[in-house]
């Protein structure tokens, strides 16, 4: 038989204070209690308030209506016996408009079939009245958690589909790059917007994600956004959210850290829009007119020179100084070429499992020739080199040969090492394969054609 509801001016148990009161455990999250009893929204409000970071109460569907329009929340803890509109048809409707926060429904009176009702309207708990306080606050931790577990979910599927990198690859020894570790670990110590600047391939996002892992964001999200490849409306749903119940980049990321990847290519509306929330610390969904506070670290990276960009009024002055407010330059692998066998020993090992093939060996002469190319795509072209290589089983440096034998032309002995490296190379793949020049042709990445004509030259025909 259930119990009945406690009357609206019984008064309702205080929430522990002292050594039984728990710390502040969901310090983003925002609930919404919807209940016409007082007494109750009193006694939710004032348990929910010291854990987490919002607690608003409504005493009726439609009050309620208005605040979910003004409000992002994560949980709405919903009675069903409401004066007019009922909390199970609240649900349904908030369902039906795609918000998919969590929902604990309670009432005085229930029997089975409301309760598979609520379960079939979208429910993730349903409490009977009076209820304990450890009854309600567990219900609040598991519904917040399953929260949290849905966004992280998003995030592992969308920085999977975009294969991030590992934390730790920021490899090498040289000045350079020590000086490039020490500068992430200063900054990573502070909440600071840091803008990441660099060639291509360089290595930006890598440096994005050591300033997370180092700083105080290191158990939250880290979300990384591609600027360049998604269209300006569709990132500005991405970014923003759209509509209600349908978050946004920034708050996925509520507590982490948000990664523009190539900053430099926002339109300038978006521009402003990004500019808003750098300075409010709130985003509006589009087509929405509730803002919602969101606590996000900002690291942006770009190849290009925004100072130019703002010259010629293609970047916003304002927005460029808020982006810098600490800029970090990575350097051209050009710059640190002692760091080539590393990183090639480092590709090796991570690749070859990944790739399921056996790893390859790299001689003396295959890495000075390494050494000498100038790598304009900088460590992500010696990364996809290693990967091609692991493919066809051996290191595959022709391409490499031919652009670098341009660039020597007329250089004396340096071209005439390249020769020589170049033929130690195809014929130490030839004898590899047996002769089969198809074969080698293939791991070497040329025609048979292009093959047989270096061995005419050669005379190994």
């Amino acid at each position: 038989m259930p119990r009945p509801a406690r009357r609206p001016d019984e008064p309702a148990p205080e929430p522990p204070t002292g050594a039984d009161a728990l710390p502040q455990r969901w310090p983003h999250a925002a609930v919404l209690v919807v209940d016409d009893e007082p007494g109750m929204r009193h006694f939710l409000e004032r348990t929910l308030a010291g854990r987490t970071g919002q607690a608003l109460c409504a005493a009726s569907a439609e009050e309620a209506e208005l605040l979910l329009a003004r409000h992002r929340f994560d949980l709405v803890i919903l009675d069903i016996s409401l004066p007019g509109k009922s909390g199970i048809e609240l649900l349904q409707e908030l369902r039906a408009q795609g918000n998919g926060c969590e929902v604990v429904l309670i009432t005085a009176y229930a029997d089975l079939a409301t309760a598979i009702e609520a379960l079939r309207a979208g429910a993730s708990d349903f409490l009977l009245k009076p209820f304990r306080l450890t009854q309600v606050l567990g219900a609040v931790e598991h519904a917040l958690e399953r929260a949290q577990l849905r966004r992280e979910n998003w995030v592992l599927r969308r920085s999977l589909s975009q294969q991030l990198p590992p934390a730790d690859a920021l490899v090498g020894d040289s000045i350079a790059i020590k000086g490039l570790r020490a500068a992430l670990q200063r900054v990573a110590a502070v909440d600071s917007t840091v803008l990441l600047s660099g060639e291509s391939g360089t290595g930006k996002e890598l440096a994005a994600l050591a300033l997370h892992h180092q700083g105080p964001h290191a158990g939250a999200a880290f979300v990384p956004v591609r600027c360049a490849t998604t269209s300006p409306a569709q990132l500005e749903s991405e970014l923003f959210g759209h509509g209600p119940g349908r978050d946004g980049l920034f708050v996925y990321a509520q507590g982490g850290t948000l990664f523009l990847d190539e900053v430099g290519e926002l339109p300038l509306p978006l521009q402003a829009a990004l500019l808003r929330v750098l300075e409010d610390r709130r985003v509006r969904p589009v087509g929405s007119e509730r803002e919602i506070p969101v606590d996000v670290r900002i690291v942006a990276a770009t190849n290009r020179a925004l100072v130019d960009d703002v010259a010629a009024g293609r970047f916003r002055k304002d927005l460029y100084y808020r982006l810098q407010v600490v800029e970090i330059t990575l350097p051209p692998l050009r710059a640190h070429k002692e760091d080539i066998p590393a990183l090639v020993a480092h590709f090796i090992a991570t690749l070859a499992p990944r790739l399921g093939v056996a790893p390859i060996e790299v001689s003396d002469d295959e890495m000075r020739f390494l050494e000498q190319y100038d790598w304009p795509g900088n460590v992500r072209e010696l990364r996809n080199l290693v990967e091609r290589s692991l493919i066809v089983g051996a290191l595959n440096v022709t391409a490499l040969y031919q652009s670098l034998g341009r660039s020597v032309t007329g250089a004396g002995d340096d071209a005439t090492d390249l020769q020589t490296l170049e033929k130690r190379h195809i014929l130490a793949t030839l004898e590899s394969v047996g002769g089969d020049k198809t074969a080698a042709a293939q791991r070497l990445g040329i025609s048979r054609r292009t093959l047989e004509r270096r061995c005419a030259e050669w005379a190994q025909v």
